[in-house]
């Protein structure tokens, strides 16, 4: 009976804590600072969001977010009297931060910016999820370690849809990621409606079939023709503008000189050998690339960058530069002459003729992007024949690629396959998660990540942030790709923003409430990391 008693007694003080555990107010990613008042505010279909014209915009992505749990009126203009949601601008908080304060009669948000009072609804958000109409008095500031939090999305491979494309938006914002990397063209298609060469869409958007198993081990295709899949330029405005109401900025990633050949197939003069060849049906790393020694490819890359500008404002277009054979650049007369004309020579280990011809042709693409108020950006691989000091690097390889150009004077973006790599397996055992690329990134390796690891203090102001990246060449449809993304995007997302304060002894009672809010936005997830698979 006596150890019946203390059983009975142990499991009701588990239980208690696990109700006290679940009332404790909790926020993902982790704010700067969180205080629990006493009371709690009430939000009714009558609180009113008072919010200045210039915050008008957050005030209506508030509305639309919690609309499955309370439907709230349109937002007013600031009053100073009514009590309610008020929000409004202080321009003394970090750019993106927020200071919010939750009182019986008002919750009042403040930000450094309308991306910031949009960050701080964010959170409120969760707490709406997290205890429905009666909100819990506190306080809470916060702002983000990083600048750039990124995710990254491969439409060539597989395509997503506009309104799909548009729901990826929808899951980055609520988890405070603020870049959208879009993969518009690779070799097994073109993605992207180029006026000036309709050939791109019109022969390069399709494919006439697509590999079935693991690219290492199959040369079985499906038969199926796949496209014509691409995005009209209107579509592309559309999106701009729907990413840019929830703070995202989108980088359109233009692959030059290699991941070409569907551009190749449309027009063949951009090659070396000027023949005709097939978009491609496999995955991996193709031989046809663009040539780098005809001035013709030089004018066709700043047609399509000067088209590709109009659409997107970002500061910021990735040319890719990554996995470029240079085998058709040995035998090509064109890219030989040039060689010889920029006096290029062997230099030994990667600095080959042919890499530092690749540098010129990203050093001059660089020059004409400055020209027009943008930066470059690109994979690690540029590093290989020497890359200017304003390029920014984005370290996929590993880090070893972010390190050296930090220690270079070079901005980073922290991407590396062992953390960051989202079309990997999740778990150990690869049950039930149907076929992936390879490789393992389970949610609590990305949590763990120490994203300056070998960065002294000096090198780490040239880390502008980090991203995660899904390849979709194994990705059929959107409903798998959620599977992949989520929850391991929570993971980052806390990494991204609050890299120096995360709390692994809250974080899975706070992935819980992640859960419900997941569950509300009708967002698929997978199971592994709540039913403790490895």
């Amino acid at each position: 009976m006596q150890i019946l008693r203390r059983t009975l007694a142990l499991l009701f003080a588990v239980l208690i804590g696990c109700m006290a555990e679940a009332a404790t107010p909790v926020i993902l990613p982790q704010p700067t600072l969180f205080t629990l008042r006493e009371g709690t505010f009430r939000l009714t279909n009558q609180t009113q969001i008072h919010a200045p014209s210039e915050l008008r915009n957050p005030a209506e992505r508030f509305v639309e977010d919690v609309a499955a749990i309370v439907t709230l009126e349109a937002p007013h203009k600031a009053s100073k009297q009514a009590e309610g949601i008020r929000l409004q601008l202080n321009k003394a908080l970090p750019t993106e931060g927020y200071h919010m304060q939750i009182t019986p009669r008002e919750i009042r948000i403040e930000g450094g910016s309308a991306a910031g009072v949009y960050y701080g609804l964010q959170s409120l958000r969760q707490l709406v999820v997290q205890y429905g109409d009666s909100i819990p008095c506190c306080t809470i500031e916060d702002a983000p370690n990083f600048s750039y939090r990124g995710a990254h999305l491969d439409v060539v491979r597989h395509f997503f849809t506009v309104e799909e494309v548009k729901r990826y938006i929808d899951i980055l914002a609520a988890h405070k990621l603020n870049r959208l990397h879009w993969h518009l063209t690779d070799d097994q298609g073109w993605r992207i409606e180029i006026k000036h060469y309709p050939e791109l869409t019109e022969q390069a958007s399709k494919r006439k079939e697509t590999l079935i198993g693991h690219c290492l081990h199959s040369t079985t295709y499906d038969g199926v023709p796949y496209g014509p899949y691409y995005y009209t330029q209107e579509e592309i405005r559309e999106v701009v503008v729907y990413a840019a109401a929830r703070y995202v900025k989108i980088i359109p990633e233009i692959e030059m000189p290699s991941h070409a050949q569907a551009a190749l197939h449309a027009l063949p003069w951009l090659g070396c050998t000027e023949q005709q060849v097939e978009v491609w049906t496999h995955w991996g790393v193709s031989p046809e690339v663009m040539c780098g020694g005809k001035e013709t490819t030089y004018e066709f890359l700043e047609q399509v960058l000067t088209e590709v500008m109009a659409l997107f404002p970002s500061e910021y277009i990735h040319i890719g530069g990554d996995e470029c054979p240079k085998e058709r650049w040995e035998q090509c007369p064109h890219c030989q002459a040039r060689i010889r004309e920029l006096g290029l020579q062997d230099e030994g280990q990667n600095r080959t003729a042919e890499n530092q011809l690749q540098s010129y042709l990203t050093a001059r693409i660089e020059r004409f992007l400055n020209a027009h108020g943008r930066r470059i950006i690109g994979w690690d691989d540029m590093l290989a024949g020497g890359i200017t000091p304003t390029a920014t690097v984005m370290s996929w390889q590993g880090t070893q690629g972010g390190i050296y150009a930090a220690q270079h004077g070079n901005h980073v973006v922290m991407t590396p396959m062992e953390y960051c790599y989202f079309d990997f397996y999740q778990t150990e055992s690869r049950e039930g998660e149907g076929l992936a690329i390879g490789g393992w990134v389970p949610f609590e390796k990305v949590y763990a990540w120490d994203p300056y690891a070998g960065l002294n203090d000096h090198e780490r102001d040239y880390i502008l942030g980090l991203q995660c990246n899904l390849w979709s060449e194994y990705i059929p449809n959107f409903n798998h790709l959620q599977r992949l993304l989520l929850p391991r995007l929570a993971a980052l997302s806390e990494v991204q923003w609050a890299t120096d304060r995360r709390d692994p002894t809250t974080i899975r009672i706070r992935m819980e409430q992640m859960r419900r809010l997941y569950e509300l936005c009708d967002w698929s997830y997978a199971p592994y990391y709540f039913e403790g698979r490895k």
